[in-house]
């Protein structure tokens, strides 16, 4: 298949360690960040997250913070792994850190998985991970998802026009139209996996997809430093983004380069 001009023009894929490639983007020229960095060794990633630890994504979020615009937003998503009955808190220890490097916590949100893993047999089933969402100041690009039914859509009542006040007073009241729909709730669900790309942890797209859009604009830059298969690109792509991304295995940067500029 014949690469696409547009998605040569709009993307740039760097083979190497996110470490050392990072220090060639630009201060503050990254608008959006959507990544998942290793869990915990859960997954061998042919044998590269053996180089994982601490050490890394402590280093990586700094260099986040350098890279991402004022207004930029870094979407984090991670789990942890269970070791001698205790879960490692690593996901809490990272979002932590980043609030350390300068980031907003500006949300905790929820990806929840439509298939549930199996876990420890002493403890319920797990279903989710963590999307935190980090920002660097007050998001400038935020453009809700609204897909949730309004039970009482398109109903017109007398409503307060503010809470109440410190005395218990309540706010002036106005006639209003509730909206069919509302903005989603912070939990996301999702199915399992991305389709067969010979990568062992894929995206879900629409994931991908959702965080772009509503944490970015068109002609914005997309990051990912652990690019993976490419899902990150793809969609930002097809979403008229340009796109930046790192992965440092042989087999999967071919994968990514192949569904990102054939898209």
């Amino acid at each position: 298949m014949p690469l696409t001009e547009a998605a040569m023009t709009k993307s740039q894929l760097k083979h190497g360690d996110c470490l050392e490639r990072m220090k060639e983007i630009p201060d503050g020229s990254i608008d959006l960040t959507v990544t998942s960095p290793p869990y915990d060794n859960l997954r061998s990633y042919n044998g590269n997250n053996e180089q994982w630890g601490e050490h890394v994504w402590k280093a990586v979020l700094e260099n986040l913070y350098r890279v991402t615009a004022d207004g930029g937003v870094v979407v984090w998503v991670v789990g942890d792994a269970t070791i001698k009955g205790s879960e490692t808190g690593t996901s809490f220890k990272q979002a932590l850190w980043a609030m350390e490097c300068g980031f907003n916590l500006h949300d905790t949100m929820i990806y929840e998985k439509a298939q549930s893993c199996f876990g420890s047999n002493k403890c319920y089933l797990q279903s989710f991970e963590y999307m935190f969402i980090f920002s660097k100041g007050t998001p400038k690009s935020i453009n809700f998802i609204r897909d949730r039914a309004n039970v009482r859509g398109g109903v017109t009542e007398s409503t307060a026009k503010s809470g109440m006040d410190k005395h218990g007073k309540s706010g002036e009241r106005v006639l209003k139209t509730a909206p069919v729909f509302g903005k989603r709730k912070n939990v996301w669900k999702y199915g399992v996996g991305g389709g067969k790309t010979g990568h062992p942890a894929v995206f879900p797209e629409m994931l991908a997809h959702d965080h772009i859009t509503s944490w970015s604009n068109e002609g914005d830059t997309v990051f990912d430093p652990f690019m993976g298969s490419g899902t990150t690109g793809k969609m930002a792509l097809l979403a008229n983004r340009k796109f930046i991304g790192i992965e440092m295995d042989d087999g999967y940067f071919d994968i990514a380069k192949e569904r990102i500029l054939n898209c």
